[in-house]
């Protein structure tokens, strides 16, 4: 049986991939913040675990709490906007600090966690944005998300260097989805999503170890 953890499945595409996983008789287990969420988790059949991956004391326990598990297949979809910035407007410290902590200091403190839970044939998602690429960046709304998917492309990237030939880690595009975050007028739904991006980590073979790819499978630049 696939074990399947998803960081970050209170809502949206994590949600979605426990569901889809799920109806795929895989054994899940599912990360997310607060108890009605845990609930919806657990209604799903998965196994869920509080976490705020803002929160040290929080991700502190997280290891003991996957002791058995070997999890083939890991994605990492927490992740948070913050301010919806047109231009150059300078930051809240409060508002760069939430979208930071939660984009990067949390997959920087999270995925070491996961080292021991990690099956032979481990693959490993990080929902990313096509927002991060400096090469396809054409403006700059949005620039403190965009400087941490950039961030979060560099997190991942150390992730494949450093567990080269004991799992396969890249980061993904997962559309413009209409969840919260992207709103009614994105140009995906949830499901697919989420099925796109199941397909990309199923997919993948030895030499895709670091890239980044767009949710269709079609590789993404810097």
């Amino acid at each position: 049986m696939t074990q399947v953890l998803i960081i970050g499945a209170s809502r949206g595409i994590g949600l979605e991939l426990v569901r889809q996983h799920r109806e795929s008789g895989d054994q899940v287990v599912a990360t997310a913040r607060d108890e009605e969420s845990l609930q919806r988790l657990r209604a799903l059949g998965a196994t869920a675990i509080k976490l705020d991956v803002s929160d040290v004391v929080s991700i502190a326990g997280l290891a003991w709490q996957l002791d058995g598990f070997q999890f083939n297949r890991v994605m990492y979809v927490a992740g948070l906007y913050g301010p919806r910035t047109i231009g150059l407007q300078p930051p809240s410290q409060a508002d760069f600090d939430a979208v930071m902590h939660t984009n990067v200091l949390g997959p920087m403190r999270v995925l070491p966690q996961l080292l021991d839970a990690l099956a032979p044939d481990a693959r490993i998602g990080i929902l990313s944005s096509r927002m991060g690429s400096l090469t396809l960046r054409a403006n700059s709304a949005g620039w403190v998300y965009r400087a941490s998917k950039a961030a979060v492309n560099s997190v991942m990237k150390d992730m494949a260097l450093a567990l080269d030939g004991r799992a396969l880690c890249v980061s993904l595009h997962p559309g413009w989805v209409k969840t919260d975050m992207g709103g009614q007028e994105a140009d995906i739904d949830v499901a697919t999503s989420a099925a796109s991006l199941r397909k990309v980590l199923d997919g993948l073979t030895a030499g895709d170890n670091g890239a980044f790819f767009n949710y269709d499978g079609q590789p993404l630049p810097w």
